[in-house]
């Protein structure tokens, strides 16, 4: 019997409270996706001038929500072994004995089949297939093969999180033109260097777990120089929303000041020792500092884009379109 396994049966039972069951949803991450859910349902109608119900338009943000939490329900159900043993995570709802493992499942199961009902309902099939792709990408194939198998886990994994502006662009416009992919693409270049960063702060926990982080399995070195290469690649990719005009000069001064500043961070990680044995609190420091600056970045450009489409800011740059 493994170590997670010994910590799991270990665990002792507690009363769960409301706000475990919240947890189990990881309310976080809800709030990102439902953020840029929004973004790409607003863009879809500044750009086609299709609109959409608002009563359906936030049924259809609720369902992406429902998802969201869902996945994350099955992701705690299926990871409470390896939760159990890392500090950070051992307080959750279900290591921590709050809420049993089978109800943690069960609600992910019935959050996943009414938040896909209530997608087709208030929109259309497509809108609601994708989302159930997304549950499923992030519930299974992310959760139950890629997590413990591979250092590419957060590479791969991240369109999980990238689905949310297309599935709210599909959900108006039943259709999946190029803005909502380059919206895609964003989130899932973002996702890396966002994730890793904070991996090197908590490589030694995913040791212990046998969570093969790239940290764990190619170094902090080799660590600190995919955050620089995928910030490199991911600075200018936020700008090609102004091309497609899909983003106006207020998306294009903001992109490239916040893609600059994430540059920058990644340079001083890329020459710290973050996640080296010997590194010490300021290192430690740098690389939660740039964790929490990706978290502001990305809901930055989304909201600029909202701001342009959903309050009538938008003035067009010129383009391909």
């Amino acid at each position: 019997m493994s170590q997670a396994d010994l910590s799991a049966e270990a665990t002792i039972a507690r009363p769960g409270t409301a706000r475990d069951y919240l947890e189990l949803l990881k309310p976080r991450i809800i709030m990102l996706v439902v953020f840029t859910a929004l973004a790409g349902l607003v863009c879809a109608q500044g750009v086609t001038g299709v609109t959409m119900n608002p009563v359906m338009a936030t049924v259809a943000i609720l369902s992406v929500a429902l998802g969201s939490g869902a996945a994350g329900a099955i992701n705690m159900w299926y990871d409470a072994d390896i939760d159990a043993v890392m500090s950070r995570t051992a307080t959750r709802p279900i290591p921590s004995g709050a809420v049993p493992r089978e109800e943690a499942l069960t609600l992910g199961l019935v959050m996943s089949a009414v938040s896909v009902l209530l997608m087709w309902m208030s929109s259309n099939a497509a809108a609601a297939i994708l989302l159930a792709i997304s549950i499923a990408y992030y519930g299974w194939f992310y959760t139950m093969l890629l997590k413990r198998r591979t250092p590419q886990n957060i590479v791969i994994g991240g369109a999980a999180g990238a689905f949310p502006p297309v599935i709210g662009w599909l959900a108006v416009t039943g259709t999946t033109p190029l803005d909502p992919w380059i919206l895609f693409a964003i989130i899932f270049f973002w996702t890396p260097p966002h994730f890793w960063a904070l991996s090197l702060v908590a490589h030694k926990e995913y040791e212990k777990a046998d969570v093969p982080m790239l940290p764990v399995t190619h170094g902090a070195k080799a660590t600190r120089r995919q955050i620089f290469y995928y910030s490199l690649l991911l600075a200018p990719l936020a700008l090609t929303p102004v091309l497609t005009g899909l983003g106006g000069w207020v998306y294009a001064v903001a992109a490239a000041g916040l893609g600059a500043i994430f540059v920058g961070f990644s340079i001083k990680v890329l020459r710290s020792r973050a996640g080296e044995p010997d590194a010490g609190a300021p290192e430690r420091k740098l690389a939660m500092g740039m964790f929490a600056f990706s978290i502001f970045y990305l809901f930055a450009i989304f909201a600029v884009l909202l701001v342009e489409h959903g309050l009538g800011a938008y003035v067009p740059v010129g383009g391909l379109t």
